[in-house]
């Protein structure tokens, strides 16, 4: 299966948090803002950015010194034998997908495609934010959700032909694009830094976002969804969910 990764915005955010973590964890003692922008290569106006966030999700700490030193969160991932890894993983992730959803005031989903179908991995509700009735498994439902449709974009157009292939695309609401051609033209002009949306195509009365995040050779995205009377949060929520796609990127390529 060939993939069409194509950075986004958050990819780059990443790959300079990377490099940001790289250089703070070959000073064990402590690394200057200065002397960190300067062996970095990155400058201070992009630490500004990068660094609130790397303290928050504790992959870098700040000392009473004001030295930058690897955070506990970094030292886990880092450090763990491969159960462990993924447990350390799992907890992070989680700990992530819980503050999107408090910012976001949604549902939050992380799925990945895993051999040829979608998976949810995790997801964040709760009382205020009820997570959408899989009525119908969203394996079989690619072709009508936000997230199925955002891992789709992301493969090649064999492996979203392969796809539909095994699962067709039946009607589930009225919105239902069940067309296969209409939808492998709809993913192949998508473009990869605009959330993916589902207007009641999946379930009447809810309605979801999608963003793409991939890490290596792995597809993967972020979702989320509203009850269809918050419609008019959707694409600010997604935009949200988009910007904030960093930190779950990063758990995963470290």
């Amino acid at each position: 299966m060939a993939l069409k990764h194509k950075p986004t915005a958050p990819y780059h955010s990443v790959q300079d948090a990377l490099r940001v973590l790289d250089t703070v964890s070959r000073h064990t003692t402590g690394i200057t803002g200065t002397q960190l922008a300067r062996e970095s290569g990155l400058g201070r106006e992009r630490l500004t950015t990068l660094l609130p966030m790397l303290c928050r999700e504790a992959y870098v700490e700040q000392g009473a010194d004001g030295a930058y030193v690897a955070g506990e969160a970094f030292a886990r991932l880092c450090s763990a034998q491969e159960q462990e890894h993924e447990e350390a993983l799992h907890d992070k992730l989680q700990r992530t997908l819980d503050r999107l959803r408090d910012s976001v005031g949604a549902a939050v989903y992380m799925s990945r495609y895993v051999d040829g179908e979608v998976k949810v991995t995790q997801y964040a509700d709760g009382p205020a934010t009820p997570k959408v009735n899989e009525w119908v498994d969203f394996r079989d439902a690619a072709h009508a959700t936000a997230l199925g449709k955002s891992l789709l974009s992301q493969l090649d157009h064999n492996g979203r032909r392969e796809h539909l292939d095994r699962h067709r695309t039946v009607r589930l609401t009225s919105r239902t694009v069940t067309s296969d051609r209409l939808l492998l033209s709809q993913l192949a002009a998508h473009p990869p830094t605009v959330p993916v949306l589902d207007l009641q195509e999946y379930a009447i009365g809810t309605v979801c976002a999608a963003v793409p995040i991939t890490a290596g050779s792995s597809v993967g995205c972020l979702a989320l969804s509203l009850p269809v009377e918050h419609a008019h949060r959707l694409r600010h929520a997604a935009d949200a969910l988009n910007r904030n796609a960093a930190p779950v990127l990063l758990s995963m390529a470290i």
